[in-house]
């Protein structure tokens, strides 16, 4: 825990570092902002890019040893239902909340926020075709599991891995050696996490250095109602996930989060719950789940269990439909939020796949999608809060499985 806690203070640092330093350029320096958070951000890059550099060959090794080492296949299918059974349940309450709170709070009522440029969602409109029918099931099923691996689709990695698993548990001993590598190879990039996590720091550094570069403080200011509406939402969404953690794990919830501590600031620094996936890894097995659990689920949960994703979904597409003052009656955003339970599995990996979603919804339900416009400015900052509930989530659905499975034993 000693070095755990010196990492995190660690991050904290580069945190703080960030802002000052950001906050200097953007304000003293304005003229050189922007190339100076184009090349500052290059530390949070170099990071983000270590981190993917070992999940696809982690999702695969651990995966696969996890179902092999499970041997019956009951087991397989009892511990993969009760995770699809809490992913679901909280994607659609994540969704349920958003709707909700948008709703009640109304950010986007009676507002004077201009939409004189559209241009920044130009890219984000042209790419709602990836999300179509076609490409759904051209995105889950891999044709290729080395292209699977090269691109890190993790849902295509999922899929392969559970398939291969359960082939090598049916082989019986002959399979042995090839599980027996695959478990070295397992336990060396988790070897790895740890030398990459102390990279952490500058990472966070660079990425939160750049931001505040370009953005500067006065970016907490515009759009108050927007963001203070979605951190409350944020916040609730919280509350029930510790809320329904704490009914499953009772006061091993408080040595859990402990655990979390770092994982979730280094999602909320680099807006990737992506990059802390081998670490969170790490600390859920540290922790003492199971690492069979732990490599079956996690894995599932990056694919389907994005609570902070998904209660942004309908939080943002009903928020520009409050802008352009379009009517939604309730059996239409219900619709919409079956839409979004759909469409927004399998997106773990796609760059900026929040946004993408919600400019395809709202183009399905006559929204103007160039609306996506409206929170672009200030998207940086609502993924932080996202990544790191996504993160939040992720840990408490695995956490859960593993106590729930080991009541069977």
């Amino acid at each position: 825990m000693k070095s755990n806690n010196k990492l995190f203070i660690a991050i904290v640092a580069g945190l703080i570092l960030g802002v000052a330093l950001g906050g200097l350029v953007h304000y003293q320096y304005t003229e050189s902002a922007d190339g100076f958070a184009k090349n500052i951000k290059l530390l949070g890059t170099i990071f983000i890019r270590m981190v993917q550099m070992i999940i696809a060959p982690l999702v695969f090794s651990t995966l696969v040893v996890g179902i092999a080492k499970m041997g019956d296949m009951k087991m397989v299918g009892r511990v993969g239902g009760k995770a699809m059974i809490w992913f679901i349940t909280a994607s659609l309450m994540s969704l349920l909340l958003g709707m909700v709170l948008v709703n009640w709070i109304e950010p986007g009522k009676n507002t004077s926020i201009s939409m004189a440029d559209v241009k920044p969602a130009d890219d984000l409109v042209n790419n709602t075709h990836s999300f179509s029918l076609e490409q759904f099931v051209t995105h889950v099923v891999p044709k290729s599991i080395f292209e699977a691996l090269a691109t890190n689709e993790i849902l295509q990695i999922v899929i392969f891995s559970i398939l291969f698993g359960i082939a090598l548990s049916s082989l019986g001993k002959v399979a042995e050696p090839v599980i027996k590598v695959l478990d070295t190879l397992a336990h060396a990039i988790l070897k790895m996490v740890g030398y990459i996590m102390w990279v952490a720091p500058v990472g966070v550094f660079g990425a939160v250095a750049g931001a505040v570069a370009i953005y500067g403080f006065d970016i907490w200011k515009l759009y108050a109602n927007y963001l203070a509406a979605f951190a409350f939402g944020i916040l609730c969404l919280w509350i029930v996930l510790l809320g329904v953690g704490y009914l499953v794990l009772g006061n091993r919830l408080w040595p859990l989060l402990k655990r979390l501590a770092s994982p979730l600031l280094i999602a909320f620094s680099t807006t990737s719950s992506e990059a802390v996936f081998p670490k969170l890894t790490e600390e859920l097995e540290r922790f003492g789940c199971d690492p069979k659990i732990v490599s079956f689920t996690l894995p599932l949960g990056y694919s389907f269990n994005l609570d902070g994703s998904m209660m942004y979904m309908t939080f943002a597409s009903l928020f520009i439909a409050q802008v352009y003052g379009i009517d939604m009656p309730l059996e239409k955003q219900i619709l919409m939020l079956l839409v979004l339970m759909l469409t927004s599995k399998g997106i773990a990996g796609v760059p900026r796949a929040s946004l993408i979603v919600v400019v395809a919804t709202c183009a399905m339900f006559g929204i103007p999608p160039e609306g996506i416009a409206l929170i672009l400015p200030i998207d940086h900052f609502c993924d932080m809060a996202r990544s790191m509930t996504n993160v939040l989530g992720n840990a408490l659905a695995t956490s859960a499985v593993d106590k729930w499975e080991a009541k069977n034993n």
